[in-house]
């Protein structure tokens, strides 16, 4: 049981400030009596609610307020109120007449033409409006209901006298004149425990102020003047919630990238960088893609409209030609015509294997075959003409990687796969058999989703064909590639349900965000 001495002890100067007001409840008188400012008040009212001494109520309120129109209206009048006045003038015109001199639009000169013949001021009669009804002369020079309640705004919505239900009601149902805006109202009540400290009027005043005057902090010149030894330090609550403070940080999915670059990194691997957009030669030529393969459609690829690109030296041009064409190293092609414009339209990269093409074809300039090899990565953006669901997302993040070596094989591929999906906090891997245009033999790269309780499918991996490797190389070296989803592979860490979770730039969702630690 906390003691009521302890407590008082434990109080903060504001808090001090705020107790002999308390029971006045609402926040808002509060804040009149006390002459603090509202932020400390609701911090010293949180200070107080964690020791228990008081506790917070929260009431909504809908409060009926003046819109837009509402605003235009109140200074110029309703519509119905400038027809009304010309109709009671002219007691009978054609609607052109009125429409002019009103100078109201068509919305407005019908929404007001409604209203009148809703109060059973005006019949419509032979294409002309007539001013009708005995004493209506009265209802025509005072205020409507409707003029009334507007002036009467703002209104608590739980206040709305039974004659004004008719003039909220009509108002509602047009556009911009009112609108509703929910408030809370703070108040406060004492606890039991609240009532026990304070106690009756005088005793309130006088253990408050008992309490005043005990240090706060500790200060040099505290220390200097040895103060400390003649008067009390205030208890402090150590548990009691602090202001939140969010430094400034990385993008999780930033962070995670650069920790999967040092991982390639780490194993000896170099990285290659190239643009975001590419030309169909890098793109899908270069990997031995047929120019009339689905993926190269509008429904799977982003081309940029009417562009152009420029194609690399002629040699390695006709040798992806040849390649197409059949004329490769035994190989049967695609059995079509290569063309060149085809290879020219520019594209939104698809996957970064296009840099692993580039970054052969800079091998194939080397004179001594012995240096056709090495290990490379990337980890970059990529586009692709999806439909959006929880695993799949229009842009995404590869990882990509290439080792070129001539005593490479299949097993040297799976090896680097589980290495790296290992340093990444997968233990449960799996490779099924696939199919790529590009790659003989191929993989597809799967990780066990523990979220999702699903075996999710990461990308594809494989051995590149004589196909790709010979027009870039210049003759066939085993080259193992693969490109699995970078964003797929770090859902799992991040415990996100939904890819598309990771571009929202939701702030209180990325400061809560955990670092990427492995």
């Amino acid at each position: 049981m906390v003691k009521t001495e302890e407590i008082l002890e434990s109080l903060s100067p504001i808090e001090r400030k705020v107790l002999p007001y308390i029971r006045d409840g609402r926040v808002e008188d509060i804040q009149s009596k006390s002459g603090m400012d509202s932020t400390s008040i609701l911090r010293a009212l949180q200070f107080l609610e964690k020791k228990g001494i008081i506790k917070k109520e929260v009431k909504k309120n809908k409060i009926v307020e003046i819109d837009d129109n509402g605003r235009i209206y109140l200074g110029e009048g309703l519509p119905e109120r400038k027809l009304l006045n010309v109709i009671f003038r002219e007691k009978r015109a054609e609607i052109q007449k009125l429409k002019k001199e009103s100078g109201l639009d068509d919305n407005e000169f019908n929404a007001a033409l409604g209203a009148l013949k809703g109060k059973a001021l005006v019949n419509v009669e032979n294409g002309g409006i007539v001013f009708v009804g005995a004493g209506a002369e009265s209802e025509a020079s005072g205020k409507m209901i409707e003029e009334k309640f507007l002036e009467s705004l703002p209104k608590n919505l739980g206040e709305i006298k039974d004659e004004q239900k008719l003039a909220y009601e009509n108002l509602s149902e047009r556009k911009g004149i009112i609108k509703i805006k929910e408030i809370q109202d703070y108040s406060v009540v004492l606890t039991p425990l609240g009532k026990e400290v304070l106690g009756g009027k005088e005793s309130r005043a006088k253990s408050i102020k008992s309490y005043e005057g005990m240090i706060e902090g500790v200060t040099p010149e505290i220390i200097k003047s040895r103060e400390w030894k003649e008067r009390k330090f205030r208890r402090y609550d150590v548990e009691s919630p602090v202001p939140e403070i969010h430094g400034g940080k990385k993008h999780f999915v930033n962070q995670a990238v650069e920790y999967g670059k040092r991982t390639w990194m780490d194993m000896g691997f170099k990285e290659m960088t190239g643009k975001l957009t590419q030309t169909g030669f890098w793109n899908f030529d270069a990997l031995f893609t047929a120019q009339d393969h689905p993926v190269r459609e509008m429904q799977d690829t982003f081309y940029i409209k009417s562009a152009r690109g420029r194609l690399p030296e002629k040699k390695v041009v006709e040798a992806v030609k040849k390649s197409h064409e059949g004329k490769v190293g035994g190989s049967r092609g695609w059995g079509y015509k290569w063309k060149e414009d085809e290879a020219r339209k520019v594209v939104l990269r698809t996957h970064t294997t296009c840099l692993s093409a580039q970054t052969l074809a800079k091998l194939g300039e080397l004179k001594n075959s012995k240096n056709k090899e090495g290990k490379y990565f990337a980890i970059g953006m990529n586009f692709r003409n999806e439909t959006l669901d929880w695993s799949h997302g229009f842009q995404f993040n590869q990882s990509e990687g290439i080792v070129v070596g001539r005593n490479l094989n299949f097993r040297h591929l799976l090896g680097y796969l589980k290495e790296f999906f290992r340093k990444m906090g997968y233990e449960k891997i799996r490779f099924r058999p696939s199919y790529f245009p590009y790659t003989e033999p191929s993989v597809e790269i799967e990780v066990w989703n523990s979220e999702k309780k699903v075996w999710l499918e990461l990308g594809g991996a494989g051995m590149f064909r004589p196909e790709v490797t010979i027009p870039l190389l210049g003759e066939h070296i085993p080259v193992l590639a693969w490109g699995p989803g970078f964003d797929r592979t770090i859902m799992e860490y991040y415990e996100i349900k939904d890819l598309r979770e990771m571009y929202e730039n939701d702030l209180n969702k990325l400061r809560k965000k955990k670092a990427w630690m492995k």
